[in-house]
């Protein structure tokens, strides 16, 4: 079966929603809410992890490797903005609303198929990590509350499995959410989160770096007991940073709810520019502030990990924002994979009921909800599997790490370069060409650096 074209004509893979069959899709969108989308997929968990990153590369290489990220970053969301219409990026006629129905229009069906694997996998990792960041702001608010009460030595420990459940029942909730076009509100409440929590990581870093009167840190970063074991250290340190930056998994998914005109690319290249330009002030903030508090003892995640002990009001504040932005983050990383498997089910089993009706249900309260039983038990599924993984494997900074340097090249770079060279027509052995295929080959080798690093981190931990 064909993944399903993405054109806006009679030949289009059904779009399943609850909105009437014969009802077009209206875009409303704009480089404001792209950018809300972007933010609130990008300022993730994943900038909790800056300040240690940082502390393992040390002051020229951590800020660095951050502003090499931010620009290639960039780079591939510009590229891979203009593979939304076909043949021309701006007035083509062939919508490519999803990352595979781009692959497969420009680079065949076989490398569609293997994209199409990779980013699912990639969707359901962040769902993982999203959930284990969760529990561990839940129970940093209750050890915040008792190293109040009893002091900081005191034995404050508390499980996760527990919040990670209750984390999953809320998105069980929100998965009834359709699709993008539904969640704008979502994605701004999410972003107002993740500033607010990214300004207090912030503020409190500034404040405690004053008070010490001295900035900690190195030009090398934090010693280790051997060489080994400060290459692992900086391989996961830039899987971290490599996960807390690409968005390419959902580009297109945002870039298909923006109006025209303008341009749905120029529109989303503005959107780009703001998010990435905010993401890396807050990321360099952060992570250069922790760093310079907390020096080599910089904790794995920046609000949970104790560094700070007071106010206690404003870790239990800073920690509820990062509960409330990672329940929208997870659903913006989970509606590609729902509305694919919407696609999927409806073009196998067109004549099937289950498959393709909805069902009125009223609740007391609450304006009548149109229910899709497949939408039901397919999302309930998919959020009970992302609870399970997480339930199994509940390591912060080692999952966010083998998620980055797993997606980083192959999605965020390998892909949008060879579409880049179909959409422009680049000839081959061209100064561009060459440019970007050496481009493309040292991402590799930087993606396999810290994949090799994060699977031995992650390892480490399940065996120790």
């Amino acid at each position: 079966m064909a993944l399903g074209d993405g054109d806006d004509g009679a030949a289009a893979a059904p779009l399943i929603s609850d909105r009437p069959k014969h009802v077009a899709v209206v875009r409303t969108g704009t480089q404001w809410t792209a950018a809300a989308h972007v933010i609130t997929a990008v300022i993730g968990s994943g900038v909790l992890s800056l300040a240690w990153s940082v502390a393992q590369l040390g002051w020229v290489a951590g800020p660095g490797t951050m502003l090499v990220f931010a620009a290639v970053t960039a780079l591939q969301s510009a590229m891979f903005a203009d593979c939304y219409r076909s043949p021309d990026p701006e007035v083509g006629p062939h919508r490519n609303r999803t990352y595979a129905h781009a692959v497969e229009r420009n680079l065949g069906g076989p490398s569609a198929w293997i994209c199409l694997l990779l980013q699912k996998t990639a969707l359901v990792g962040y769902g993982v990590a999203y959930t284990i960041t969760t529990s561990i702001s839940c129970r940093a608010i209750l050890r915040s509350n008792c190293y109040h009460t009893h002091g900081h030595d005191a034995p404050c420990k508390y499980g996760g499995s527990y919040y990670m459940l209750m984390f999953g029942a809320a998105q069980l909730f929100l998965s009834f959410i359709p699709d993008f076009h539904d969640m704008a509100w979502l994605s701004v409440l999410a972003a107002v989160m993740s500033f607010s929590y990214s300004f207090i990581g912030l503020g409190l870093g500034l404040t405690n770096t004053i008070a010490n009167g001295t900035i900690k840190g190195s030009i090398t970063g934090a010693p280790t007991r051997t060489p080994v074991q400060k290459i692992w250290h900086v391989s996961q340190a830039i899987g971290d940073i490599a996960f807390a930056y690409p968005y390419s998994l959902i580009l297109l998914e945002i870039q298909d709810t923006l109006k025209a005109p303008p341009a749905e690319n120029k529109t989303m290249k503005k959107a780009s520019i703001i998010s990435i330009v905010v993401t890396t002030f807050f990321y360099l903030c952060c992570g250069c502030f922790g760093y310079a508090a907390f020096g080599s003892d910089a904790p794995g995640n920046l609000l949970t990990g104790f560094g700070f002990y007071e106010p206690y009001w404003l870790i239990d504040f800073a920690n509820a924002c990062i509960i409330l932005h990672l329940l929208g983050g997870y659903q913006v990383y989970s509606q590609p994979i729902y509305q694919f498997a919407d696609r999927f089910f409806a073009e196998r089993f067109p004549a099937s009921r289950f498959v393709n009706d909805f069902h009125t249900v009223k609740l007391p309260l609450l304006p009548p909800w149109r229910v899709n039983l497949l939408r039901v038990c397919f999302r309930t599924l998919y959020v009970a599997s992302t609870t399970v993984v997480a339930l199994a494997f509940p390591y912060f900074n080692e999952v966010l790490a083998l998620l980055g340097a797993l997606n980083f090249w192959p999605l965020a770079i390998y892909f949008p370069v060879e579409m880049y060279f179909i959409q422009r027509q680049v000839p081959r052995w061209s100064p561009r060409w060459v440019a970007l295929q050496a481009f493309s080959v040292v991402c590799l080798l930087v993606s396999a650096f810290a994949l090799v690093g994060s699977i031995q981190g992650l390892v480490s931990q399940k065996l120790g």
